[in-house]
């Protein structure tokens, strides 16, 4: 079956006034959606359009030659967007205990996680996401280009931040360290707990 969009846990406006209703329909009805029907544009016929769209992104040396490059780009859009929002919205604001003792473990600190955290949002030049994954059962902060993913090198994703400018442009123009920072008020950590647990 073809890839479709994944339905959002959240009204657009939820999330103000740190993500606005405007750039948050824009983004998933379009920019997401724009990657969705492109992802299955160039898996058509190749024989991995009816895998996991993670699986496909672990694989890409697998593709056809032709494809690889616009299904990393689109697939990978499609698959950083899917994470993107689950780590949006939700009841809780603070980390699981379990999460903050492997954030204090890794970085020394909570604040210390952050600043590094942030770091990777604002140092990615252009377009580009920044992650805590895990890495061989370690805690890691990095930041991918464009739509590249972490889990074509074998990472798992706990925590994503899409810096791209479609991201945050309407409200906060060039200030992308305003929507750094206002991301943390808008964090789902539930998610990060769920997803952490499922990779021990």
């Amino acid at each position: 079956m073809p890839y479709t969009l994944p339905k959002l846990l959240f009204s657009y406006d939820a999330l103000e006034p740190h993500i606005d209703a405007k750039t948050m329909e824009v983004h998933y009805s379009k920019h997401h959606r724009t990657y969705c029907d492109n992802a299955n544009k160039f898996l058509a016929g190749t024989g991995w359009e009816e895998k996991p769209i993670e699986e496909v992104l672990k694989n890409l040396d697998k593709l056809p030659e032709d494809k690889r490059t616009p299904v990393r780009n689109h697939g990978g859009g499609y698959f950083n967007h899917n994470l993107f929002w689950t780590f949006l919205g939700g009841d809780s604001r603070s980390p699981s205990a379990d999460v903050q003792g492997a954030l204090d473990g890794a970085f020394g600190s909570m604040d210390a996680f952050r600043e590094k955290f942030e770091a990777a949002a604002l140092g990615q030049f252009g377009s580009g996401w920044a992650w805590l994954v895990k890495n061989d059962g370690k805690l890691e902060i990095l930041q991918t280009a464009n739509q590249d993913s972490p889990v074509s090198s074998g990472k798992v994703p706990l925590l994503a931040l899409d810096v791209w400018e479609h991201a945050y442009y309407l409200k906060y123009q060039n200030r992308r360290a305003d929507y750094v920072k206002a991301f943390w008020n808008v964090v789902n950590w539930n998610e990060v707990a769920r997803r952490f647990t499922a990779a021990a």
